[in-house]
């Protein structure tokens, strides 16, 4: 559904993608109120009723093909954290007027690194880099003491944009290695504290310079035991050099320490190949890691040829291991749509926003699934409206049936509001957030 009122003119989106093109959307002016909800209300204790709020309802059918979503204007009512009520739309009451916004499941950042970023602070681009991962890894070795100085600050400012952009949440990975030793996880968990009322997360212990390339092996069983969600990894092979060391370690520790596990894969070639399927046999030995385990980027899958995805995405599913992907674009496209056939959980994350990695991150997961929709044609309305799963973290307000879902009493109050006539529309248009309510509370 699409009124001019809610629309985005393209002048404006091309206007819009290209000002994101020059980073100018990393301009940290992000914390002001929208426009339509006063102090009062911003700085509410849990309580939250609003009016005309716009939900969808249903698909609207041609010839059996999805044409349009169908939506109604609602009243939706917020308490400690949880929607209370959806009713009919009462125009004359005292609720906040929503005016006719899109209600749609707060976002979701599934791999991102807050705690070493630019953001925030002084502009600096990308050096050249030289030596591969292990150049890479010299490089940070130098330059974190100095990051590590104002990490804190720069991951709310991180926060803070990630808000802005209707992100509620985020699984970050924090650096645990012999440079930063526990300092970047304890700097970090400050900043989750200060915005432990505005936005959730949960942890990765990354030991971004090798498990054993560098002993990281002592910082990782500290950090296991420290408020962290997740044992992470990198490139077991072309950092240490042996996959199934590195993967036993890993592994083990997320069983001794009740973990799940979520590593960096980035390799494309034989041992790119081997890792997952290595991963895959010891996650079907400890089936209590179902479920929990994830491979991040996991480019070894846009390299292989389409029986062997087919064959590696139906194992996956079997073992209950997702991917989380980056959504790489030019000669590495992922087959994302194998992964999905196959019932394998699909997560993104923006990885970097503006680091030593790359300068090119926005902060908008809505941005990834426009991204994914038109790398893989998904341009019909039915398919635009499923596309939007990958930014919410795999809910979406209609079935596929057309069947409402989302909300229902008892949900958590975690939405955004956004221009857009519907989720189809908001993924294609990448529409704008006019507000972001966590736990009942609004927080952009």
């Amino acid at each position: 559904m699409k009124t001019s009122e809610n629309n985005i003119s393209r002048k404006d989106f091309i206007r819009n993608s290209a000002l994101a093109a020059a980073g100018l959307t990393l301009i940290p002016h992000i914390m002001t109120a929208s426009p339509f909800f006063d102090k009062k209300l911003s700085s509410a204790k849990g309580k939250l009723i609003l009016k005309n709020v716009r939900l969808e309802t249903g698909f609207e059918y041609q010839d059996g093909e999805v044409i349009s979503t169908k939506t109604d204007l609602f009243c939706v009512e917020a308490e400690n954290g949880k929607i209370i009520k959806i009713g009919p739309n009462i125009p004359d009451s005292k609720a906040t007027d929503a005016r006719g916004l899109l209600m749609l499941p707060a976002f979701k950042d599934m791999h991102i690194h807050l705690d070493k970023t630019f953001y925030g602070d002084k502009w600096q681009a990308v050096r050249k880099r030289t030596g591969g991962v292990k150049g890479m890894i010299a490089l940070e070795q130098k330059m974190l003491p100095e990051m590590l100085k104002n990490s804190t600050f720069k991951a709310e400012k991180m926060i803070e944009l990630l808000q802005s952009k209707g992100t509620s949440f985020a699984r970050s990975h924090v650096n645990i290695e012999p440079t930063s030793k526990l300092q970047s996880l304890k700097n970090l968990q400050k900043a989750l504290e200060n915005k432990k009322n505005s936005f959730g997360a949960e942890l990765v212990a990354f030991p971004q310079h090798g498990v054993f390339y560098t002993d990281s092996v002592p910082y990782l069983k500290e950090a296991a035991k420290m408020d962290i969600d997740f044992i992470g990894g990198v490139d077991p092979f072309n950092v240490d050099g042996n996959i199934e060391k590195v993967m036993d370690f890993t592994v083990q520790l997320a069983l001794d320490h009740h973990k799940g596990i979520d590593i960096h894969l980035h390799e494309t070639g034989d041992s790119g190949l081997k890792t997952v399927e290595y991963l895959i046999r010891k996650v079907n030995e400890n089936p209590s890691l179902k479920g929990k385990t994830y491979l991040s980027h996991c480019f070894i899958l846009a390299k292989l040829d389409e029986v062997k995805q087919e064959e590696i995405a139906e194992k996956l599913a079997e073992a209950q291991i997702g991917i989380v992907s980056t959504i790489p674009f030019g000669r590495m496209v992922m087959p994302i749509p194998v992964l999905y056939k196959h019932n394998v959980t699909v997560l993104t994350g923006n990885d970097s926003i503006v680091d030593h990695w790359n300068t090119f991150g926005t902060g908008s997961v809505l941005q990834k699934a426009n991204l994914m929709a038109q790398l893989y044609g998904y341009s019909t309305e039915f398919l635009l409206s499923r596309s939007l799963k990958l930014a919410t973290g795999n809910i979406l307000p209609l079935d596929d049936q057309g069947k409402q879902q989302w909300p229902k009493v008892g949900d958590k109050a975690d939405f955004v509001l956004l221009k857009a006539g519907c989720s189809a529309e908001a993924v294609s248009r990448i529409s704008d957030v006019e507000s972001l309510v966590h736990q009942g509370n609004v927080v952009f």
